[in-house]
């Protein structure tokens, strides 16, 4: 909220309009309510993800309730993506709203002890509140990036100052132009990093509870070596998985390498082989 009412107010002086903090404030705190009390339903429809039944897949079922009584965890909702991808997600608001999503992929080319890994690590992310942390960051990224947008527009309050401009003003706009640049890539660079540091966290509570770091770090390989695109997989939900859903091109352009919304595989891999359990 600090950082939200900080661009509202640089930006209001620019344009000599208060109304501008009013509403970003407002937006921001709607952006925070919908996200935290619907991410598991906009989540999974995004992803295209379907509840799916102890009937459907008891083997799947019984490893999930197995984990959250040695975890300590409530059992989460179970949803299917229908991807030849292996991949896996967490989402919601608290243990009682949460939703674990894998892909047909994940259950057809991973064995047993390499699933049990996969949903360790979502369990984890559940256990940790990482879901809520990374809400709060992404609403936070998504907001910075779409008032600095219209701001460099000019089409949010018409584009001028007031007549009575001055020259604190006109640093002002000199400032709020600036800030309009660097803003969002700040935003997104705090989401990045507190992506990157929870996937490590995860990794490691994970292996804590499956008392095999190998069934995780053997999965990571796996998903990693697949050459199956994830059409259903944004860039908006690709921090949520347990790997990045990005292949081929996509994975090797240059933006997505900078902007990684997840560690090395390489490196996740070796410290999981170096967890002492």
């Amino acid at each position: 909220m600090v950082f939200v009412i900080l661009i509202g107010w640089i930006f209001g002086q620019a344009y000599d309009s208060p109304d501008i903090l009013y509403i970003a404030v407002l937006i921001s705190v709607f952006m925070s309510f919908g996200s935290y009390w619907w991410s598991d339903k906009i989540v999974t429809k995004m992803a295209h993800a379907k509840p799916i039944e102890h009937s459907e897949n008891p083997e799947l079922y019984h490893i999930v309730e197995n984990l959250c009584i040695t975890a300590g965890l409530l059992q989460p909702k179970i949803y299917l993506i229908n991807e030849a991808q292996p991949n896996a997600f967490a989402t919601g608001r608290d243990q009682k709203h949460a939703v674990i999503a894998v892909t047909s992929g994940l259950l057809e080319k991973l064995d047993r002890s390499e699933i049990e890994g996969v949903i360790s690590h979502e369990l984890s992310h559940i256990g940790n509140r990482d879901m809520l942390l990374m809400t709060v960051t992404v609403v936070l990224a998504g907001f910075i990036a779409i008032i600095s947008d219209l701001f460099r527009r000019g089409r949010l309050f018409g584009g001028r100052r007031s007549s009575d401009d001055n020259g604190i003003q006109g640093i002002m706009m000199i400032v709020a132009i600036i800030v309009s640049i660097l803003a969002p890539l700040a935003a997104t660079l705090i989401r990045l990093a507190v992506s990157r540091k929870r996937e490590f966290l995860a990794d490691s509570t994970g292996a804590l509870i499956t008392r095999y770091p190998e069934g995780l770090a053997s999965a990571l390989e796996k998903i990693a070596k697949d050459e199956n695109p994830m059409p259903s997989a944004t860039n908006a939900t690709a921090h949520l998985y347990i790997a990045s859903p990005f292949r081929g091109k996509q994975a090797l352009s240059g933006l997505t390498k900078l902007f990684m919304t997840h560690p090395p595989i390489e490196e996740r891999v070796r410290r999981l082989r170096e967890t002492k359990v």
